[in-house]
C-alpha cells in the first residue's frame, strides 16, 4: 500500500510538471505570436513589464536587442518579491512551483520570436484567440498547482482566504492600472481591444482551474469508514447523519462534504473502494461560507 501511494504521488508530480511546462509554453506563444505583433497589452504584471519595455525603447530611447523580447526578463525581476508572499501565504511548494513556471515563462516569453507582421488582420480576431489560447495555457499552469506569477499568485493568495474568490476575477480587478496607462499612452482600440483579450483569457483560465470551483457532495452508504478515509486523504471535513432506507428500512449514513470540482475524482475514487454500492450526488457551483479551505496547490 505504502509503494503503491508513493506511486501515485510521483505520477501526480510528474504529471503536475508537464502542465506546467506545457502551459508555459503556450501561455508564451499566443502572447508572442499573437498579442505583441497587435501593439496590444497583457493585463497585471505582465502588462505592467510590457509598459516597462515601451518606456525604455520609446520613452527613454534606449536600443533594445532585435532578437528577443527583454519583457521576460523585466517580468521575473517583477515577480522575484512574491515567491515570499506566496511562501508566506500557500506553502513552500507552491511558491518553488511558481518559481519554476515564472522561470520556465519568462524563458519562454524572452526566446519566442515575435513575427514582423501580424498573424490576423484585425484586432478582435486576435483578441479571441489569442484570449483562448492564453487561458487554457494559464489554466493548465494552475491545474499543476503553480501560476504564471504576478497577480495570479497574488489570486491565488487570495482565494485561499476567500474562498468565494476566483482566480480569474482577481486578475480583471488588478488590470486596471494597465489599460488606464494604455488610454493615456495610446488610444481608446488599444485599451479597449487589450482589455477584451484579457477578459476571454481570465473566463477561460477559471474553466480550466476547477479548483476554484465549490462543490457539495451527499453521500449514501451502509458502510463505516468513508468519511474517515476523507478525512485522512483529502483532509477534508465531513457531516454525518444516521437515517434508514424508506424503501428497504435499513440502517444508512449520511454523509456531507464540501470540495472543491478539481478533488470530485478523488472523492469518487475514496467512496467506490470502499462501498461500490454507494449512492452520491454532487452539486457544483455552491457558495461556501466558513471555515473552507481551498487546495489550490
Amino acid at each position: 500500500m505504502g509503494r503503491l501511494y508513493k506511486f501515485e504521488e510521483e505520477f501526480k508530480t510528474l504529471a503536475n510538471l508537464i502542465w506546467i511546462i506545457a502551459g508555459n509554453i503556450i501561455y508564451a506563444i499566443s502572447i508572442n505570436i499573437l498579442i505583441t505583433p497587435m501593439n496590444l497589452y497583457n493585463g497585471g504584471f505582465l502588462g505592467t513589464a510590457q509598459l516597462f519595455r515601451y518606456g525604455l525603447a520609446n520613452g527613454l530611447g534606449i536600443n533594445l536587442p532585435a532578437n528577443f523580447d527583454i519583457t521576460g526578463i523585466i517580468y521575473f525581476l517583477m515577480n522575484c518579491p512574491l515567491f515570499y508572499y506566496a511562501y508566506k501565504s500557500v506553502g513552500i511548494k507552491f511558491s518553488l512551483k511558481s518559481l519554476l513556471s515564472i522561470g520556465i515563462s519568462s524563458l519562454c516569453l524572452t526566446i519566442v520570436p515575435v513575427p514582423v507582421k501580424p498573424v490576423f488582420d484585425d484586432y478582435l480576431s486576435a483578441c479571441v484567440i489569442a484570449g483562448v489560447i492564453g487561458g487554457v495555457g494559464s489554466g493548465m499552469i494552475l491545474r499543476g498547482g503553480s501560476s504564471t506569477g504576478g497577480t495570479d499568485i497574488i489570486g491565488v493568495c487570495m482565494a485561499k482566504t476567500h474562498p468565494n474568490l476566483s482566480v480569474g476575477t482577481v486578475n480583471i480587478l488588478f488590470n486596471a492600472f494597465v489599460y488606464l496607462t494604455c488610454l493615456f499612452l495610446f488610444n481608446v482600440q488599444i485599451a479597449i481591444y487589450s482589455f477584451i483579450y484579457t477578459t476571454i483569457r481570465s473566463t477561460f483560465m477559471d474553466r480550466m482551474h476547477t479548483q476554484n470551483i465549490n462543490a457539495k457532495a451527499i453521500i449514501v452508504t451502509k458502510k463505516n469508514g468513508i468519511a474517515e478515509s476523507i478525512n485522512k486523504e483529502m483532509g477534508r471535513g465531513v457531516t454525518e447523519w444516521t437515517g434508514t432506507g424508506s424503501f428497504t428500512g435499513d440502517d444508512i449514513q449520511i454523509l456531507m462534504v464540501a470540495v472543491t470540482k478539481y478533488e470530485i475524482p478523488h472523492l469518487k475514487e475514496i467512496v467506490e473502494n470502499i462501498d461500490p454500492h454507494a449512492f452520491m450526488t454532487v452539486d457544483e457551483g455552491e457558495t461556501v461560507v466558513g471555515n473552507f479551505k481551498k487546495h489550490l496547490a
